[in-house]
């Protein structure tokens, strides 16, 4: 049964919305997430083509701040970029676009030289198959210094741009776990108390759709998922079906959203990290939203991630 379908079937038996528009806090703008390629851009307007094939006309916002591997103006952009843009307003102006953006999430397999540039091998996880990266020789300072275990077996996560079917890293998405990809810490004795709201981290993925809003979720039924790297985290994550729905809370911004679980989550889980974007999270990746989630909830896209609270939608 696909997800949609398990989806519509819950929301009917529970009574439940089978919308996913994010709350926000009394006085806040709503955001919106768009998705498209790039036709044309001025400083003032970008034309863009969306998921559907329909022609998206915005106008950028004088504030407007753009990411295409480093920071740039907006109209620097090129055409035929793939972007995620944030929107106010109904959706009309758009205040920070992301170009080309990539995420890359793993498990180190081997490791490469191409010139002064480093090329890893990545295992990405059952769902995601195996990725090449290269780490350029002007952003390795800054991966080795996030990502001191630079051998197989241990965990990379990190922020670039893909473009022409090569994938290069800018940002460390994260601080490498000192541990094994294997050798995922057991949650604490206190964290298995059932809990309305779970804190931790939530972090976003490129393995969604473009435009697709969702969740990928650590803690699913191995049978469910078909997927037997799944039910693995450092947090006391009830288990959850595919199709089923997640509250996820940005802390940070005072924003929510109930959000359909649309894949697992498997490679998210391994990761007891900490999101420090606004305090300090407790340990451990909680969900794993898509970029449209992802900026909807108020995230940035290069910062990697925000401090969450889950619970049953």
């Amino acid at each position: 049964m696909g997800v949609e379908r398990r989806h519509a079937l819950a929301s009917a038996a529970l009574g439940r919305t089978t919308t996913t528009s994010p709350e926000e806090s009394p006085g806040q703008a709503a955001l919106t997430g768009i998705a498209g390629q790039i036709i044309d851009i001025s400083p003032h307007l970008v034309i863009l083509e969306n998921p559907d094939g329909e022609e998206e006309r915005l106008v950028i916002a004088p504030w407007a701040t753009a990411w295409h591997g480093r920071p740039t103006a907006p109209a620097e952009l090129p055409a035929g970029t793939r972007v995620m843009i944030r929107a106010r307003q109904s959706g009309r102006v758009a205040e920070r676009l992301w170009g080309d953006i990539t995420r890359v999430t793993g498990v180190i397999l081997a490791l490469g030289r191409d010139g002064r540039d480093l090329t890893v091998v990545l295992d990405c996880g059952p769902h995601r198959g195996t990725r090449n990266v290269v780490v350029p020789y002007g952003a390795s300072g800054r991966i080795r210094v996030r990502h001191p275990q630079f051998e197989p077996g241990f965990l990379f996560d990190a922020i670039g741009t893909r473009r022409d079917g090569v994938t290069r890293v800018a940002l460390p998405a994260t601080s490498q776990p000192t541990y094994r990809a294997a050798s995922v810490p057991s949650p604490p004795p206190a964290y298995r108390a059932v809990q309305s709201r779970i804190s931790g981290t939530a972090a976003w993925s490129d393995a969604f759709d473009d435009g697709e809003a969702g969740v990928a979720y650590p803690m699913l039924e191995r049978a469910d998922s078909e997927c037997e790297d799944a039910g693995v985290s450092c947090t006391g994550l009830p288990y959850l079906a595919l199709g089923s729905m997640l509250y996820v809370g940005n802390v940070c911004e005072s924003r929510g959203a109930v959000l359909p679980i649309v894949a697992c989550g498997c490679m998210a889980g391994r990761f007891c990290d900490r999101c420090v974007e606004c305090g300090t999270s407790p340990r451990g990746r909680i969900a794993e939203l898509s970029p449209l989630s992802f900026v909807e909830l108020g995230g940035e896209l290069t910062n990697g991630c925000f401090n969450a609270r889950v619970g049953l939608g």
